[in-house]
């Protein structure tokens, strides 16, 4: 897999994993997929993130980021996961997903401000502070759909920068590999 050059001392890189409550298999259709990019994209144009990698599996989601020195990652995953919690009912709702939006619903039975809890509490962010860890969990996530056997290369699944790294493809989503540098 392709190397990526980074700086750690000049920028703080994150791996972070957004999981879907009781792993339900939400992101099997391009439209629920759509959500996570249109929030991506409007968190790159809006929010300071700077996107290095993802990859959208059907329960979860791993993302390597950073941020500008005016925002913090943490008010960038808080608006992420709530805007696309609201998305993702909303799309369950039109499908008539019931036995979803009963596990949803349970989920947030103890929520004051919450009818349905989408994802679990954590993004769980891991700071990348070397260059070969960057690289380890770049390699991770493009490889996790070959692990699960949905694809033979990791470039060959749609909703991942394996696309943008390996065949320069950004008709997806762009990168901002512009703070790699």
């Amino acid at each position: 897999m392709k190397r990526y050059r980074i700086y750690t001392a000049e920028t703080g890189f994150y791996y972070s994993t957004c999981t879907i409550i009781a792993w339900i298999p939400i992101f099997q259709e391009d439209k629920y997929f759509q959500v996570i990019i249109d929030s991506l994209k409007y968190c790159q144009e809006n929010k300071g993130l700077y996107l290095l990698g993802f990859i959208i599996m059907p329960t979860h989601l791993h993302l390597i980021t950073s941020n500008s020195d005016e925002t913090n990652l943490s008010d960038i995953m808080r608006d992420f996961r709530q805007f696309t919690s609201k998305r993702i009912k909303d799309l369950l709702v039109y499908d008539k997903r019931i036995q979803y939006l009963e596990v949803f619903e349970k989920a947030a039975c103890n929520l004051p401000k919450q009818k349905y809890k989408i994802w679990k509490d954590d993004y769980h962010p891991v700071a990348l502070l070397s260059e070969k860890w960057f690289n380890e969990k770049m390699d991770y996530l493009h490889y996790n759909p070959v692990r699960k056997g949905f694809v033979e290369k990791p470039e060959h699944w749609k909703y991942s920068s394996a696309r943008n790294w390996i065949l320069d493809d950004e008709s997806i989503i762009s990168l901002n590999k512009d703070c790699l540098k």
